[in-house]
């Protein structure tokens, strides 16, 4: 099982004193499999742009996965959003994962001047021209342009994130993978068995590890994601990865046994890097369990 993390926020960044660069060499040094971002143009909470925040993080460290979490190209021009993809995907010598997104509120789809029901439609085309503009072949675009991008570079996997059934469809069409956030192990399985068996499925969590004061409670977290994204309290309080070491270890394991390969996780606690150092243990530890189960 591969596990990375959410870099900070901006927010946290200011709370513990740290800057991109800096956590991104933590979570390598550490020893996690990869450093995230998120996509958000326009959000309640101050936020850097992601391509500019993965750059830092791909420059300042060697070898750790770079990845989005999830890019949103249907809110860009098509060929400036490729542009941008193949740009950190040279800068990082080849690092990058890209998840896959048309998600975000109406708030940011109005912000990029692009009409929120065109979301699918425009996603679907991202799909489709983007491996091919990345890779600097010649493409035409819907509107019969010709363009090729230069210079080219390896085209990064494509995880299409989302749970619904649409996500889950794009996947299998048209991604290498699919890229659910806050989901429940059984709900891993279902998803899982509908894609091909060379997929990846990689799981957006959230976590608080420890029992470090200040650190919030599984109650805690479940409650305020009943809150915000309409999850029942039941299926709410199976997402949080909490506890000590062993205890996330085994939750972790419990999505692999349901199919997962990856999981990224974003850290709700008083103190990030300490949070990094725990979640490297988790995985650490994972390994173990999932050889002991088989």
């Amino acid at each position: 099982m591969r596990i990375g993390v959410i870099l900070p926020s901006v927010e946290v960044q200011r709370r513990d004193g740290i800057d991109l660069a800096t956590a991104a060499r933590h979570a390598e040094d550490a020893g996690l499999d990869g450093v995230w971002h998120g996509d958000h143009l326009a959000v309640g909470t101050p936020t850097v742009d992601c391509m500019v925040a993965l750059t830092v993080a791909a420059t300042a460290t060697r070898s750790i996965g770079i990845g989005a979490s999830v890019f949103v190209p249907a809110i860009r021009p098509l060929v400036w959003a490729a542009k941008q993809v193949a740009s950190l995907q040279l800068v990082s010598g080849g690092r990058l994962r890209l998840g896959i997104g048309s998600g975000g509120g109406r708030a940011q789809w109005a912000a990029a001047g692009v009409p929120f029901g065109e979301r699918g439609h425009r996603t679907e085309t991202a799909l489709r021209l983007l491996p091919r503009l990345i890779a600097g072949d010649p493409v035409t675009l819907p509107d019969g342009t010709d363009v090729r991008l230069a210079p080219g570079a390896d085209v990064p996997p494509l995880w299409i994130g989302n749970a619904s059934a649409a996500a889950i469809d794009r996947a299998a069409r048209l991604g290498d993978g699919w890229f659910p956030s806050l989901i429940t192990p059984a709900a891993v399985g279902a998803g899982r068995s509908r894609l091909p068996a060379s997929a990846t499925v990689t799981i957006g969590a959230l976590a608080a590890l420890g029992d470090a004061p200040g650190t919030p409670s599984r109650a805690e977290l479940a409650s305020g994601i009943a809150a915000a994204y309409r999850h029942t309290a039941h299926d709410a309080d199976q997402l949080p990865i909490t506890g000590g070491t062993d205890e996330a270890a085994a939750r972790v394991a419990e999505y692999a046994a349901h199919g997962a390969t990856h999981l990224v996780a974003g850290l709700s606690g008083p103190d990030w890097r300490a949070q990094v150092d725990l979640l490297a243990e988790v995985r650490r530890r994972c390994d173990d369990v999932i050889a002991v189960g088989g």
